[in-house]
C-alpha cells in the first residue's frame, strides 16, 4: 500500500478523510494561488478548470517533496453571477456577501487531484449548486452572531455542517463537494490503484 499524503492545512479535508479510514500525513501545499489564477482569469477560463488546475498544482509541488507517496491535492472555487469569489476579508465583507447571495443560487466547483512524483495520476471536478433563500436582515444578524469569524475561514462564508445549513432553500449536489474535498470519486480512485481495499 502506497503511502498517502493531503497536500492541504484544512482542518475540514483532513476530518473527511479521517473519517472515511484513510491513514495519511499532512504536507500543505507551497503554491501561490493568485499567481496560478491570474492568466486564467485573464483568458476568463471557466471556473470548474480553475479549481482542477489549482488542485493539479497543489499536487504536484507538495509530491515532489515527498517522493514515493500519493499526494492528494484539492481546490474550491465558488462561482456566482459570473465571478469568482474568494474568502471575504473580515465579517462586513462577509455580510455583504451574504446579502448578495440571497433568493440567489451560487455553484461550488471542488477539484482534486492525485499525483506521484510530480506526475498527474488522476483528477477530476465535482460542481455542487447551492440556492439561497430570501435572507431577513434580522436572520442576518443572528447568523454573523452564531456562526462568529470561522466563516471567514470559507469561501462562502458558511459552514454546510453547522448553523450555515439554515442559509439554503435547496441543494443540488454532493455534500463532500460542498466541502471542498469529493470523497466518492477520490474513494473509487484509490480502490482502483491499489491504495485501499476493494
Amino acid at each position: 500500500m502506497t503511502d498517502l499524503v493531503l497536500a492541504s492545512g484544512s482542518r475540514v479535508r483532513a476530518t473527511l478523510m479521517e473519517n472515511a479510514g484513510l491513514s495519511f500525513t499532512i504536507d500543505p501545499a507551497k503554491v501561490d494561488e493568485r499567481a496560478v489564477e491570474e492568466p486564467l482569469l485573464a483568458q476568463n477560463v471557466e471556473p470548474q478548470e480553475i479549481a482542477r488546475v489549482l488542485a493539479q498544482a497543489k499536487a504536484i509541488e507538495t509530491s515532489t517533496r515527498n517522493p514515493g507517496k500519493m499526494v492528494v491535492g484539492a481546490d474550491q472555487i465558488l462561482a456566482f453571477e459570473g465571478t469568482r469569489l474568494t474568502k471575504p476579508e473580515n465579517m462586513a465583507a462577509a455580510r455583504a456577501q451574504l446579502e448578495s447571495f440571497s433568493g440567489k443560487a451560487h455553484a461550488l466547483h471542488a477539484g482534486v487531484c492525485v499525483a506521484f512524483d510530480g506526475h498527474v495520476l488522476w483528477e477530476t471536478v465535482s460542481t455542487a449548486n447551492l440556492h439561497v433563500r430570501t435572507l431577513s436582515p434580522e436572520f442576518l444578524d443572528w447568523y454573523m452572531e452564531t456562526a462568529g469569524s470561522d466563516i471567514l475561514s470559507s469561501v462562502g462564508a458558511y459552514q454546510l455542517e453547522s448553523v450555515g445549513i439554515q442559509l439554503f432553500q435547496r441543494i443540488e449536489g454532493d455534500y463532500f463537494t460542498i466541502l471542498g474535498l469529493p470523497m466518492l470519486p477520490l474513494l473509487d480512485f484509490l480502490r482502483k490503484s491499489g491504495t485501499l481495499i476493494k
